[in-house]
């Protein structure tokens, strides 16, 4: 193994910067030039200057393209440039200079647009590097010394303190440990790690100052081996195999005997030169490569910068996607999913003093909780005398009296709402955050990473399109992992992945199929190096996942995504059109070259014609003639934007329809139907009128777009099933008894209507937001 500190790899890898080569652009200002001047002096008459501009064009054309010619040659391999110095050698020996300089003309094109649209990004980690610690805290005794990294030792104590990076692998001493370990699992909430448990460097301190007894040397941290994967990953990448050399192997050696036996049969060099010339293979060295840089801009476009035109290619050709979970399948930070309050409590109430406490805490699930309050509309107070306890959460007063938010202590027991909020909790595979007062428990906010709108619809057109294997890898742990993929419908889940086992999958795929794989964090680096193309997710994701592939999404929306192989394919196919086309004619025009019936020249403004119709073709693919996405119309688009935000305002009602059902289940007394009767009036005040107004407004704007009514009627059948159990709801309230208790009849009907639409209003937001609200930008 390497044992090279891991800072001063980084720093070589850092410096690694790859040049794009001027030859290719300097030959096709010299070429045009050379063409140009020399067609102005055949205008004015003037021959001999004419043939003098166009021969210097083709032999400054000749001089490279043996240079390129030789070295595919040493490399084993013989590409189209082999018949385009053949051509320009012959031109040259039979005097038919105007046939060279176009022929240089489109050399020097082809190579340009080749070069654009190749250049293949170096491995460069420089996040990585930024991200990593040059010293570390060595604690001797009661001493507390900085020292260089490399000095540290296994078996140092070192202190790591609140925001600090963990500089080697460890374990922790003493007190327990608050990890953002998100730049090694991509995994956006914190981990407590008790004391004795393992603690990988990299890994950030979200808490309080800690201890953690080195177990290995940085060189062998978990970090250093990041970027070491990262490089090895990046070494093996196969380089990619163009299209035009691709059907230059068939191409080539028909071409040449052709000449030969044009030649061997007529007894005229003259007549073989002009099949070489007709059989230049333009179509190879211009219309593949137009095609390519189309699609390549008409992916910019949508916010997808793919680095070269090789990985749009082999985009194209894949079959497998690798997908992490984190801020790619997911959201990539945690979402209030659920507010439960205890009796006597509201749940809007329980999340307002929440994020009223954690207005001023930097932690992230506090940034969640605010946030949720604020898109709710809730007004919050301000509190005082607030103190945070690292690992444990923030303590202040509001409105006079004493709260906390944070964890509950182990040691006192839950009552029993408390117990099923963390049942709840673990069956969601959520994170609770406590509510107390005075000391005492009185609500839980349960937060999750949750699923992105767009990403089943992206999934669904990337089978369309033609990928076969959808798998996705992660770092989280298998139950969330599982209930991602079943939503889904994912071909295969692998959850509890280091980097060094999403490379190893991304291998083992790769021997089956062109892999794709899609990730945003810099754990995901190494496995973006070793895929045929690697996806970042790089609106949000790290700088270093991105540096590390050949395609980044510049907008968060994993939409783009199926974008970009919609577009992969599409410009690929195009591309073998115009090639195969321009070959087709240009087989016709050899066989007439052949017999006698095209002179050099004449030749060489044929091949310009087909040059041309097969370019012209291979611009199609700036355009898509049959978009993915739906066009929505300004008010269409500005309804979705509307009732999106409708949404995120209405959870505190689905909340307290699944509170009423939960306090009718501890109570049949006349107290139960207290919260029965607040869902009716936020049914009837806020919900129905909602719905009403997307049944009339959104779905009629949607029609057009969606292919007629018939497209939200699944959707309006929802709408009735809700107004149906709104309607009996009500009805129970009026059948409730003299003493305004339920009767024991009505307790299980009741019930069930309460949690029948829960879950209908639960199902229809989210196929709302996936199929309607996900298509506006």
């Amino acid at each position: 193994m390497d044992r090279t500190p891991w800072s001063k790899e980084l720093r070589r890898l850092g410096a690694t910067v790859s040049r794009v080569p001027s030859l290719e652009t300097l030959l096709l200002a010299d070429t045009a030039v050379a063409l140009t001047v020399g067609g102005i002096f055949r205008l004015a008459g003037a021959t001999g200057p004419a043939d003098l501009c166009w021969a210097l064009g083709t032999v400054v054309a000749v001089v490279p393209a043996v240079g390129w010619v030789l070295e595919a040659l040493r490399r084993g391999k013989a590409g189209v440039d082999l018949i385009a110095v053949l051509a320009l050698g012959g031109t040259l020996a039979v005097r038919e200079y105007l046939a060279g300089a176009l022929i240089a003309l489109m050399l020097a094109t082809g190579r340009t647009l080749e070069t654009a649209a190749r250049r293949r990004a170096s491995r460069d980690l420089r996040a990585l590097l930024a991200h990593a610690p040059r010293t570390a805290r060595r604690r001797t005794g009661t001493e507390v010394r900085t020292v260089p990294l490399a000095e540290v030792a296994v078996g140092d104590l070192l202190v790591v303190g609140p925001g600090e990076v963990v500089p080697v692998d460890g374990r922790a001493v003493g007190s327990a440990a608050e990890l953002d370990e998100s730049v090694l699992t991509g995994e956006p909430l914190t981990v407590r790690r008790p004391p004795g448990e393992p603690i990988r460097s990299g890994v950030v301190n979200a808490g309080g100052a800690f201890e953690v007894r080195a177990t290995a040397t940085a060189a062998d941290s978990t970090y250093a081996e990041i970027v070491r994967l990262a490089r090895r990953a990046g070494a093996e990448s196969a380089p990619v195999v163009r299209l035009a050399d691709r059907y230059a192997a068939w191409f080539l050696p028909l071409s040449v005997a052709a000449a030969g036996l044009a030649w061997l049969v007529s007894g005229s060099a003259v007549r073989a030169v002009a099949v070489l010339v007709v059989a230049t293979p333009c179509p190879l060295l211009l219309a593949a490569p137009v095609a390519v840089v189309s699609g390549l801009s008409r992916a910019s476009r949508l916010g997808v910068v793919v680095r070269d035109g090789g990985a749009l290619e082999n985009l194209g050709r894949a079959r497998t996607l690798l997908l992490d979970k984190t801020g790619t399948l997911t959201v990539g930070r945690p979402r209030v999913i659920d507010v439960v309050a205890a009796p006597g409590w509201q749940p809007t109430q329980v999340l307002r003093l929440t994020a009223s406490l954690d207005q001023y805490s930097p932690h992230v699930l506090a940034r969640a909780v605010v946030d949720a309050a604020r898109e709710r509309g809730l007004r919050l107070s301000v509190p005082v005398d607030v103190a945070e306890e690292p690992g444990r959460g923030a303590v202040g007063t509001v409105a006079g009296r004493r709260m906390g938010v944070g964890r509950l202590d182990g040691r006192t027991g839950k009552p029993g709402w408390a117990r099923a909020a963390d049942n709840r909790a673990v069956l969601d595979g959520a994170t609770v955050v406590w509510l107390t007062v005075d000391a005492r428990p009185v609500g839980a906010v349960l937060l999750r990473d949750p699923l992105r709108h767009d990403a089943p619809r992206t999934l669904r057109r990337l089978r369309a399109a033609g990928i076969g294997r959808l798998v996705m890898l992660t770092g989280d742990r298998a139950d969330p992992a599982r209930e991602v993929g079943a939503v889904l419908g994912l071909d295969g889940v692998r959850s509890g992945l280091s980097p060094a086992d999403k490379v190893d999958a991304v291998r083992a795929e790769r021997g089956r199929a062109v892999t794709v794989m899609v990730g945003d964090g810099v754990n995901d680096a190494p496995a973006l190096a070793a895929a045929d193309i690697g996806v970042a997710m790089g609106a949000c994701g790290s700088t270093a996942s991105s540096e590390a592939a050949d395609i980044v999404l510049t907008t968060d929306r994993v939409d783009r995504l199926a974008d970009a192989v919609a577009i992969a394919v599409r410009s690929r196919r195009i591309a073998v059109q115009s090639a195969l086309g321009g070959m087709l004619l240009s087989l016709a025009a050899m066989a007439a070259a052949a017999a006698g019936l095209l002179a050099p020249a004449v030749g060489a403004l044929l091949q310009e014609g087909i040059d041309a119709a097969v370019i012209l073709n291979a611009l199609r693919a700036l355009r898509d003639d049959r978009p993915d996405r739906p066009a929505l119309t300004p008010s269409a688009e500005s309804l979705i934007h509307r009732f999106a935000a409708e949404h995120d305002d209405l959870q505190d009602v689905l909340e307290a329809v699944r509170a009423a059902a939960d306090q009718l289940s501890d109570s049949a007394g006349p107290a139960s139907l207290a919260p029965v009767a607040e869902v009716h009036r936020l049914l009837t005040q806020r919900l129905l009128p909602h719905e009403h107004a997307e049944e009339h407004q959104l779905y009629p704007a949607l029609a057009p777009t969606l292919g007629g009514p018939e497209a939200t009627a699944p959707m309006s059948r929802a709408h009735a099933e809700i107004d149906r159990l709104a309607h009996r709801i009500a009805t129970h309230l009026d059948l409730a008894g003299p003493d305004g208790s339920p009767t024991p009849e009505q307790l299980d009907d009741l019930r069930a209507c309460l949690y029948g639409l829960h879950t209908v209003l639960r199902l229809h937001f989210v196929q709302e937001e996936e199929n309607y609200f996900s298509l506006a930008p």
